[in-house]
């Protein structure tokens, strides 16, 4: 999942050492839940989502974009926030990204700006 995040071309961490493999850890066993794609043996995409309500992470790796791993990941994520019982999801991500037009042609919300300059977007329940 590391080599995944650390791999984007747009909203790359200004300090890679500011996530760590706690961080990832704790998305999959404490946090929430996470899902992988994996291609020839390796994570090519990951989705992370947080029990409080929001995606912490969805990347695919430069190299395995335009498949469709964004998309299916984006689904199963969302899906399991709902089963949740959240009435209201949420997420940051970089503003005027490709990463902000795919959550906005699914339907999400642009809500503000966040400390640090990423955008705030939300979606509403099923």
């Amino acid at each position: 999942m590391r080599r995944v995040r650390l791999s984007v071309r747009e909203n790359a961490l200004s300090d890679p050492c500011r996530i760590t493999d706690s961080d990832y850890l704790a998305a999959l066993e404490e946090l929430g839940r996470s899902w992988v794609v994996e291609a020839d043996g390796e994570i090519v995409a990951f989705a992370s989502g947080y029990k409080s309500g929001n995606i912490w992470a969805l990347f695919v790796h430069p190299d395995h974009e335009g498949q469709g791993y964004g998309t299916a990941l984006h689904s199963v994520v969302v899906a399991w926030l709902w089963a949740q019982g959240h009435k209201r999801i949420w997420l940051t991500t970089g503003h005027g990204t490709r990463a902000q037009r795919f959550y906005l042609s699914r339907g999400w919300e642009l809500c503000g700006t966040v400390p640090g300059g990423d955008v705030r977007l939300e979606l509403g329940g099923p």
